[in-house]
């Protein structure tokens, strides 16, 4: 990567260092060109902030972490010999901001990033009430969690539709930046459907101007109206601070993933067994198809809910349930925030004619499980995406979160590990890790992905 290459950086801001670069993201706002005045004749925002701000918290998470991630201070004979204490879990502080979108539940909308790795979680309202926080689900692809606390008289952020956003619409990020207190900017929605970030493995983001530093994570983005378009996830930047490119979670993805998560706890994502590629000019123009915009099916998996309501490749797949396709990521997206089970219509162009089509969606396969009863216990862990295998260029399994002071956190394993080989036999899948460990009580020898980079880890 070239000096001048932007890096994205997360937006949860550490207590312990909360100049770190953090993820934030902005939402767009509705198309309102002007401030509504107040009595002076003078635009302000003032009126719109006094009823949305109080719905916006901070958030404040302390985990424990285990002290030292070298293996050796886990071997009993390395600590004999150099007399070293038995090491103990530290506390580890990171603190964010969220959204209260139920005030009769007390439901809170933040980022995974920031509260999704568990731990104690602490929410503070805008008139300094403070109150313990339960993690009701979060969902690492969207970078989404939800919290749940007991307390009355809250108040709540009314929802938007991002997808009336428009670029050029006025919006307004609000949120704790720096451990300052709450902060609010202001700016346009300067793109949006940004995708390709490799920040989440569902992308969809909203990018805007209005100015987010570390601590803006899991904040509101909303129109001048006041209503909520996104929740702030990430900022584009060369050296941690703002520089006017934020992107923010749409707010309809967002309750997409809200709804799961209150139903399941966690996102049952769906599909229907395609092979996708976005309809570029020149493959337009060979197929004579002009102008169009979609996705074009390159394959149908044999058995699959699409080859049984046939659809074929070259199909071009135009609209969604009547929302018009952008392109394969857009596609994706809808898919897989859509509940298994559910029907939905596909709008095809094929060959000279238009069809529509009933889709089922199916459940994906989920294999994501705990390593209990092993030299790894406390990891949870399941296989690596596409997008998490294409980014380390590499097959294995991904270390999805770690119980404190477990075997596994003793270790040094951390969370977004990828296990590529254990005791220099490849693993590709969980089934392949559990037969690699399978009876090993002696030690192990891990080939990990870590930022990266490789390296081995040896746990006893």
């Amino acid at each position: 990567m070239s000096a001048l290459a932007p890096k994205l950086r997360a937006v949860a801001a550490s207590a312990a260092a909360v100049t770190a670069a953090i993820l934030f993201t902005i939402a767009p706002v509705a198309a309102q060109t002007t401030a509504p005045a107040q009595a002076s004749g003078l635009p302000t925002l003032a009126p719109m902030l006094e009823r949305v701000t109080p719905a916006v918290v901070n958030i404040a998470v302390v985990s424990k972490a285990p002290t030292q991630d070298n293996p050796l201070y886990n071997d009993p004979y390395f600590r004999r010999f150099f007399n070293l204490p038995e090491q103990q879990p530290r506390a580890r502080m990171s603190a964010g901001s969220g959204v209260i979108v139920d005030s009769a539940k007390g439901y809170v909308l933040t980022n995974n990033h920031v509260a999704g790795g568990g731990g104690d979680i602490s929410v503070t309202l805008k008139d300094g009430r403070q109150f313990p926080a339960k993690l009701v689900g979060s969902d690492k692809d969207t970078d989404i969690a939800l919290l749940q606390i007991d307390a009355q008289n809250l108040t709540a952020l009314e929802t938007g539709n991002s997808d009336t956003l428009k670029v050029g619409d006025y919006v307004v990020a609000i949120g704790n930046p720096f451990g300052l207190g709450q902060t609010v900017t202001s700016g346009i929605v300067s793109a949006l459907g940004r995708s390709g970030l490799n920040i989440e493995g569902y992308e969809d983001f909203i990018q805007t101007d209005a100015s987010i530093n570390p601590g803006n994570s899991g904040g509101a983005l909303v129109t001048l109206d006041g209503k909520l378009v996104g929740i702030n996830t990430a900022i584009l930047s060369p050296a941690g601070g703002n520089v006017g490119i934020g992107f923010a979670v749409p707010s309809n993805m967002v309750v997409s993933v809200m709804e799961q998560l209150i139903a399941h706890g966690e996102v049952r994502r769906g599909k229907v067994g395609i092979g996708i590629q976005d309809l570029r000019p020149d493959l337009a123009k060979a197929l004579r198809l002009g102008d169009l915009r979609g996705a074009v099916i390159a394959n149908v998996e044999p058995g699959s809910s699409a080859e049984k309501a046939g659809l074929r490749v070259g199909d071009v797949i135009t609209a969604i349930d009547g929302h018009p396709v952008q392109g394969a990521t857009d596609l994706r997206n809808r898919i897989g925030l859509t509940p298994a089970g559910s029907t939905v219509k596909f709008a095809v162009k094929r060959g000279d004619g238009e069809v529509t089509i009933d889709v089922t969606i199916a459940a994906q396969e989920s294999a994501s499980e705990m390593l209990s009863g092993t030299l790894l216990q406390g990891a949870k862990v399941s296989n690596a995406s596409a997008e998490e295998a294409q980014r380390a260029g590499a097959t294995g399994v991904v270390i999805e979160s770690i119980e404190p002071a477990s075997p596994a956190a003793r270790a040094g394993l951390r969370t977004g590990d990828m296990i590529v080989a254990v005791n220099r036999r490849p693993v590709s899948s969980v089934d392949d890790l559990r037969s690699a460990i399978a009876g090993q009580r002696a030690i192990l020898a891990l080939e990990l992905i870590r930022d990266g980079g490789r390296l081995l880890l040896v746990i006893r």
